[in-house]
């Protein structure tokens, strides 16, 4: 029954996260914690994030605009690693709490990047990408803030769905290699991983034809949503 749950969620958070560029983490952490505890929930939702970033890159290959790609990988990457070194020296508790806090906590940043429609260059994409791939390490997924980073560069629909899924690619599998050289990633994480990430390969190539039917405004919504629930079931899990 847990797999079951996992690859019906995985389904739907990868088919979200395919049409608006994030979600899938924020749908399936609570579940993964729930089912694996959050030390094991991390590494599998690593795993299973770089399955379905991979899943997008090749939907939209030919629209990634590689430069910003390759700016924003160059510090996240790095950046990712250091952050999975910090979040393995934490206990449980403290990586429940900080899930949720930060879930309920980009949603004011969110709105706030939006409303300010601010432009970034691909030195700022560089200099941003450092900060948000050491935040990726410890939380599982920034996409909240990428969403209106890469948009914020002017990439939209599959450009900016490409190239935000091959700069996670990248930071994923940075996340994967040290959790794997400290030892994370026994075989049974693997292949809870593999499952999971396979409901969320199948999700994004469904998306890809809903992609120009969602609204500015509905998409909006959606990811405040999803920041808010997922956040408040971490936090409750935190607090048990």
């Amino acid at each position: 029954m847990g797999y079951l749950l996992v690859l019906c969620v995985g389904l739907f958070a990868g088919t979200l996260s395919g049409v608006i560029g994030t979600g899938s983490a924020m749908l399936l952490m609570p579940v993964l914690v729930f089912l694996y505890g959050p030390q094991y929930a991390v590494p599998i939702m690593a795993i299973a994030a770089f399955m379905g970033n991979l899943g997008k890159v090749l939907s939209w290959w030919r629209e990634i605009d590689w430069r910003a790609c390759f700016a924003y990988s160059a510090t996240a990457v790095p950046g990712a690693a250091l952050g999975v070194r910090t979040l393995l020296a934490l206990p449980p508790h403290a990586v429940e709490l900080a899930l949720g806090l930060f879930f309920i906590a980009m949603i004011p940043t969110r709105r706030w990047l939006a409303r300010h429609a601010i432009r970034f260059s691909l030195l700022q994409l560089a200099m941003i990408g450092a900060a948000v791939g050491f935040l990726t390490g410890i939380v599982v997924s920034t996409g909240p803030i990428t969403v209106p980073v890469f948009m914020g560069y002017g990439l939209v629909k599959g450009a900016f769905l490409g190239t935000e899924a091959a700069g996670s690619l990248a930071v994923y599998g940075a996340k994967i290699a040290v959790f794997n050289h400290f030892g994370a990633l026994p075989l049974r994480i693997v292949l809870d991983g593999l499952i999971t990430g396979s409901a969320l390969m199948a999700g994004t190539f469904v998306a890809r034809r809903i992609v120009a039917r969602m609204s500015p405004s509905a998409f909006k919504l959606v990811v405040d949503g999803l920041m808010l629930s997922s956040g408040l079931s971490l936090l409750w899990a935190a607090g048990r």
